[in-house]
């Protein structure tokens, strides 16, 4: 049977490959490479596989990861990697075989190849626990037609514009809560002015945010009284995503003599308790309006569970994926952006006057409002592209073989397509370690086209991030309000700080910052209650 590959981007590159392993082109063009390709049925092309490919031996892999300590920085191990063995290369460790991927150009001939249901990856360990406790599998773990079943009705709530629009009056409440506490918290510390470890209070901004959308209520998570449940959700989320690396490389006899499996599963009980505890509270009051006799309405999760499209076992597991993405995100993006503005007063300064020049004073701004500050959204592209929340992402292929960079690859290649350091190529983007907003700018000069598959934060077709949209009304809001109420500075003698890798990307170290009031016509005085 034959098999259609693409190539990147603008024309089609219609290779038949029959199992024979003749190989017949259509001429065609690729606009990025600048060529034209031509070939004939009487002149077949042979390709090299795996097992050409260069890369780390399991010795070096392990020396990499814990002598030189790469295990907590994999994404700069990317960039090394990439510097040593070519845009392709092979790693092993354990029982997995890998093809990294670092170049877009290849990243998008994989990613066009991954057939009608792609997998990210196999994470058979999120499989066993959920086996184990009964639970339905989810986007994560489920594939297949089930999996787009799942998927498309999550879709129609959170990725249509319209529908997020509706969530903005809520998300507005959510901003205002935060802007009260970070006043509290600056007027609080020593120099009425600094709050520490920025990204934990963010965190909880992410939580109440994305937990106002789903569940329909507010659950107080930026009052100086935190709910228990939102404390262990935290804690929780943070636990497995440390522990689910480490669990997916020990062998299983291990089990019986380290705690990291009990610890694991213990993080995810805690995670799936906490969502489950918060339906069931909306499953009840949906009961008692029921029967009552008056009419059921609500957004995300009474659309959901009225739908009958999931099953109440695939709600709790669906929400329980939907809040450990969204609060990472949030949080992760607005702490790094923060960092980086309070170090570069002349951004910081645009930005003010790109969100003034819409929503003079302190006005408070609309999702149409938020489409009109160009600055703003150039701020938190260039923040992700620098600080991508993962780092690298998979591609399990299972339907057909796929040919990347003259290699033919069998099903069952699992790639790792290396975000990090695509995004951090000085061929991509020039001083790809310098925050520089202006670069998605079309009327600057500096502005270029870059590789399309070069910046793909949220990912992209039917694997793209469900709650895309729902992010970036959460932190264009909150960005746009905190810009118009503090000038942010950062505290003396603070350290540069660097990325780690804890499955996603997250600050190493605490994110402490100065939130200096503005007069609410300007630059200066005290900000009154916001």
């Amino acid at each position: 049977m034959p098999l259609r590959l693409t190539v990147y981007h603008g024309r089609t590159l219609s290779t038949l490959i029959d199992r024979s392993g003749g190989l017949r082109f259509k001429s065609c063009t690729s606009r990025h490479l600048g060529a034209t390709f031509q070939t004939t049925e009487t002149h077949p092309k042979k390709y090299k596989t795996i097992d050409d490919l260069s890369g780390p031996s399991l010795a070096t892999t392990v020396y990499w990861l814990f002598v030189k300590g790469y295990s907590v920085k994999s994404h700069a191990m990317q960039i090394e990697h990439k510097n040593i063995y070519g845009p392709v290369w092979r790693s092993r460790f354990g029982p997995f075989d890998v093809v990294n991927v670092a170049s877009a150009d290849l990243i998008a001939q994989v990613i066009r190849q991954e057939g009608r249901y792609p997998i990210r990856t196999e994470l058979p360990h999120w499989k066993e626990y959920r086996d184990m406790r009964g639970q339905a599998y989810g986007l994560h773990v489920d594939e297949g037609p089930e999996w787009y079943r799942m998927r498309r009705a999550l879709n129609p709530k959170l990725l249509k514009l319209p529908e997020v629009s509706r969530y903005a009056p809520v998300i507005h409440q959510v901003v205002g809560d935060l802007l009260q506490r970070i006043e509290k918290l600056r007027l609080r510390s020593g120099d009425h002015a600094t709050v520490s470890d920025l990204a934990s209070e963010l965190y909880k901004f992410g939580f109440e945010g994305i937990s106002s959308i789903l569940f329909e209520t507010r659950l107080g998570c930026l009052q100086d009284e935190i709910p228990e449940d939102t404390l262990k959700f935290i804690a929780a989320v943070g636990d497995m995503l440390t522990l689910s690396e480490i669990v997916l490389f020990l062998p299983l006899w291990t089990r019986k003599v380290l705690p990291f499996w009990k610890r694991f599963v213990q993080a995810w009980d805690d995670l799936v308790g906490v969502a489950q505890r918060l339906i069931d509270r909306k499953v009840a009051e949906i009961d008692v309006q029921m029967q009552a006799g008056k009419p059921v309405e609500g957004m995300y999760l009474t659309h959901l569970l009225s739908s009958d499209k999931l099953s109440l076992r695939e709600v709790y597991i669906s929400i329980t994926e939907l809040l450990l993405g969204g609060v990472d995100t949030t949080s992760n993006t607005l702490s790094w952006t923060l960092y980086h503005l309070a170090r570069d007063p002349a951004s910081q300064d645009r930005l003010y006057q790109d969100v003034t020049s819409v929503c003079p004073g302190r006005q408070q701004p609309s999702s149409e409002d938020l489409t009109r500050m160009p600055y703003l959204k150039a701020v938190f592209k260039e923040t992700l592209r620098m600080y991508p929340v993962v780092p690298g992402n998979g591609r399990l292929t299972l339907e057909n073989e796929v040919v990347v960079d003259n290699y033919l690859f069998p099903k069952k290649t699992q790639f790792h397509l290396c975000h990090y350091a695509v995004s951090h190529s000085e061929s991509e983007f020039p001083d790809p370690e310098c925050f520089r907003p202006e670069r998605w700018l079309r009327e600057e000069v500096e502005a270029y086209q870059h590789h399309p598959y070069s910046f793909i934060p949220f990912g992209v077709g039917v694997r793209a991030c469900v709650g895309k949209r729902v992010a970036e009304l959460e932190m264009h809001s909150a960005l746009s309000r905190l810009m118009q109420h503090y000038e942010v500075q950062p505290v003396d003698g603070a350290p540069t700080i660097e990325p780690k890798t804890r499955t996603l990307l997250i600050p190493s170290k605490p994110i402490n910052l100065r939130f200096i009031p503005r007069a609410s016509g300007g630059r200066e005085g005290v900000a009154k209650s916001p």
